[in-house]
């Protein structure tokens, strides 16, 4: 398991704890005690993969990383591959609710709707579930055309709350271009 560490723009790639505490002892900043030094060899010997940040003061960290990585090129490479996955799948994922595909959707919503209290004259929120078959240009056009039907209404209150269309309180399926 080797070891990348970072401290603002001082980064090096360890082979051993004794490469990463000389690089941390080159750094004026950080005090490295014997209780610093036990704490990072538990951490480096422990099966947690999770990055672990030490403070430096006030708002100061330095972080340590293990990885598999033979070296620090490896390392950003697949730090680079990984962020370019992601965004890739975020792309992707956004581009399915634009997808033009014209035809009857099957949309259903769950909303916070705005009800008041009569005896207190106050206002709670209250999950309410919606749903509506609408003739749509595209996933993102169907959640439109819902939303702006309920914003529309007499009966809901402006300060209902609306789900996004990522998240798991909007579902929509297409039923095709005729329906019975």
């Amino acid at each position: 398991m080797n070891l990348y560490l970072r401290y603002f723009d001082n980064e090096t790639f360890a082979y051993s704890l004794e490469e990463a505490f000389d690089f941390l002892q080159s750094i004026p900043d950080i005090d490295l005690d014997e209780f610093l030094m036990s704490d990072i060899a538990q951490y480096v010997e422990s099966s947690n993969m999770y990055p672990k940040r030490y403070k430096v003061h006030g708002k100061a960290y330095f972080i340590i990383i293990k990885t598999t990585a033979a070296s620090m090129e490896e390392f950003k490479n697949i730090g680079a591959a990984t962020r370019d996955g992601q965004s890739d799948m975020s792309k992707n994922r956004t581009d399915v609710f634009s997808e033009y595909n014209p035809g009857w959707y099957d949309g259903s919503i769950m909303f916070k709707r705005v009800i008041p209290i009569p005896q207190t004259q106050k206002f709670q929120y209250v999950d309410t579930f919606f749903v509506a078959r609408v003739k749509a240009y595209s996933r993102q056009d169907c959640y439109n055309k819902i939303i702006d039907h309920l914003r529309s209404r007499n009966d809901i209150d402006t300060r209902s709350q609306f789900p996004s269309i990522k998240g798991k309180n909007f579902e929509c399926v297409y039923r095709g271009m005729n329906i019975e």
